[in-house]
């Protein structure tokens, strides 16, 4: 696994980095937590060379919160994810996430893929990336 130390699991909250940006989330006032999310996505996406895991791991999460809220989308079920309720989000997110998640899957990107979980975790990728784009 090469990711975050403290990285447990696959899934879009399973590791520290995410677990903390959902505790940065529940602690901002509701109508900051959009623009947290707007923040993690613009930052991967805006950054050039390696993409530390830390950045993709938020990266993650917030699709999965945008992802949720949409037809199609799962719901946030785990007990990593925030537990205040996240603003109807924009929809220009969504095209935003995408590319954020692009970029989380670039070959200069720390997360997941020269492990064993690889196909899983491109599954979820792309799985999240199917709902954004609906």
């Amino acid at each position: 696994m090469i990711a975050a130390m403290g990285t447990w699991d696959i899934g879009h909250f399973d590791n520290d980095a995410a677990a903390d940006f959902s505790g940065a989330l529940d602690d901002a006032p509701q109508n900051e937590r959009e623009a947290i999310i707007r923040k993690a996505l613009t930052t991967t996406v805006e950054t050039e060379g390696f993409l530390d895991s830390y950045y993709a791991c938020k990266v993650m999460a917030s699709a999965a919160l945008i992802a949720a809220q949409l037809p199609g989308g799962a719901p946030i079920t785990t007990s990593y994810a925030p537990d205040e309720p996240m603003p109807a989000f924009s929809p220009d997110l969504r095209p935003l996430a995408v590319r954020a998640l692009d970029r989380v899957l670039e070959k200069d990107s720390e997360l997941w893929d020269e492990t064993e979980y690889s196909e899983k975790w491109r599954q979820s990728v792309a799985e999240l990336k199917a709902v954004l784009l609906t």
